[in-house]
């Protein structure tokens, strides 16, 4: 069945993307081989000190990922994308767009020629996908969208037994959570350091990477 939800004035948060997901690994130059020669994506920024590093590659103009190199921290036991797990668990897998189905192909070859297990191309209906595992053992998909399915001009619900929320349809529902009655003054919207502010004296001419 299709999502209906009715046209409401309500105030929305603008989101412009996934600023960055943060994983951990024990070896960043292994991961920096994978992601960003491997994967193309530039390391656009490091932090750290002795007792961690946290570095961030280039996904797109919004988006980041980002690593916490550990020294104590193993990877995780493989698992394979969306199988149902028992127990404590939180992240399943992260998939990443690419621009055409030319580059999903082109994707695909390489990370198969460097070694790495990588699935056949999947129909999702809405992209297509192949699945892998980043050295830290993360599982990754990367998807291509299809241009004749469009899920966020034309929502779809196709589960057989939808949760009662899904139910209420695609657009945010008024009157679930209180309502902000005093929002903090300017006055009082105090920012603090935290550990990246080293990275505010780069400037054009003073890149280090």
């Amino acid at each position: 069945m299709g999502m209906i939800g009715a046209t409401m004035n309500v105030n929305r948060i603008t989101f412009n993307g996934i600023n960055h997901l943060a994983f951990a690994t024990r070896d960043m130059d292994t991961t920096i081989r994978y992601w960003r020669d491997l994967l193309g994506l530039r390391l656009i920024a490091g932090i750290g000190d002795h007792r961690y590093r946290h570095y961030f590659f280039e996904l797109s103009e919004t988006d980041m990922i980002a690593f916490f190199e550990w020294p104590d921290v193993a990877p995780i036991p493989e698992k394979d994308h969306g199988v149902p797990v028992k127990g404590p668990f939180c992240f399943d897998h992260v998939s990443l767009g690419v621009t055409d189905a030319e580059m999903l192909w082109t994707l695909r070859d390489r990370i198969m020629a460097a070694g790495f297990w990588i699935s056949e191309v999947m129909d999702h209906g809405f992209i297509h996908s192949v699945y892998s595992f980043d050295p830290n053992h993360i599982p990754v998909e990367f998807s291509v969208q299809i241009q004749a399915v469009d899920l966020r001009k034309y929502p779809q619900m196709k589960d057989r037994h939808p949760s009662q929320a899904a139910k209420e349809g695609a657009e945010p529902v008024p009157g679930c959570w209180p309502v902000v009655m005093t929002p903090t003054p300017v006055s009082e919207r105090a920012v603090y350091p935290g550990e990246g502010l080293v990275l505010k004296d780069l400037t054009d001419d003073k890149k280090d990477i």
